[in-house]
């Protein structure tokens, strides 16, 4: 009778201990890695005088080190656009162009004590984020005359390889799931992308080299690799 309480008593205690493991984990858990999608309005300030905005479309994966700090890998591809035939240069382009990003990317929750206030609760999710880039540009479309200046015509190439440095701020608005753990997140962001050359408008001339910013929505998906963090994600 004493075995069979003490044998009764001790899997008591040890389901119930399992259990409280179990629900203090949830909260704390994360999937490692990510799937994103999503679409950027670009605008390109190089050599031509006339800034327009054009679309491009991107997927990506992410490395989750911890929720707060990410490594991700993208694919670009899309359209680059400036210039009018009428302006003084006649500079006009129109760049095809596909792009491969990779870039580390720093949340302030990895750094700020968000469990008891509602305004770091919200900040938590602001993340900077830097790395590099290798774009292929592709004139589909360029005017190198000028119809006002007489004889006037601007150097560059119809096709050309580049690097640049990415420079993102942006939100991620975390979705939770039962468990409470970041299942879906939206990603809402702005970049601005430095050229280390000159032939993103297919135009060589000038002093400094080209640019392009990006305003970009997009959206991941949790694929697994289901671990831990050191403190509650949600709160």
């Amino acid at each position: 009778m004493i075995k069979l309480l003490f044998k009764t008593t001790f899997f008591t205690l040890l389901l119930t201990s399992f259990a409280l493991i179990s629900k203090a984990q949830i909260g704390y858990d994360y999937a490692q890695y990510d799937i994103g999608f999503g679409a950027n309005a670009n605008k390109v300030y190089g050599d031509a005088e006339t800034v327009k905005t054009t679309p491009s479309v991107y997927v990506n994966f992410n490395f989750n080190q911890t929720p707060f700090v990410n490594y991700i890998a993208e694919v670009q591809k899309g359209t680059l656009e400036g210039g009018s035939l009428e302006s003084q240069s006649g500079r006009y382009f129109k760049n095809s162009y596909t792009a491969l990003v990779f870039r580390g990317q720093l949340q302030f929750g990895e750094f700020l004590n968000y469990s008891r206030s509602g305004v770091m609760n919200v900040l938590k999710n602001v993340y900077l984020s830097s790395g590099f880039g290798y774009v292929v540009n592709d004139m589909t479309s360029i005017n190198r005359k000028s119809k006002i200046l007489q004889n006037y015509t601007t150097p560059g190439e119809d096709k050309s390889n580049e690097l640049f440095i990415p420079a993102r701020i942006g939100y991620e608005i975390k979705v939770y799931n039962k468990y409470d753990q970041p299942s879906f997140k939206i990603d809402i962001a702005y970049q601005h992308n430095f050229d280390l050359t000159d032939n993103l408008d297919g135009f060589n001339t000038g002093k400094d080299n080209d640019r392009f910013s990006q305003i970009s929505i997009g959206f991941k998906v949790a694929l697994g690799g289901v671990t831990s963090y050191r403190k509650s994600l949600h709160n």
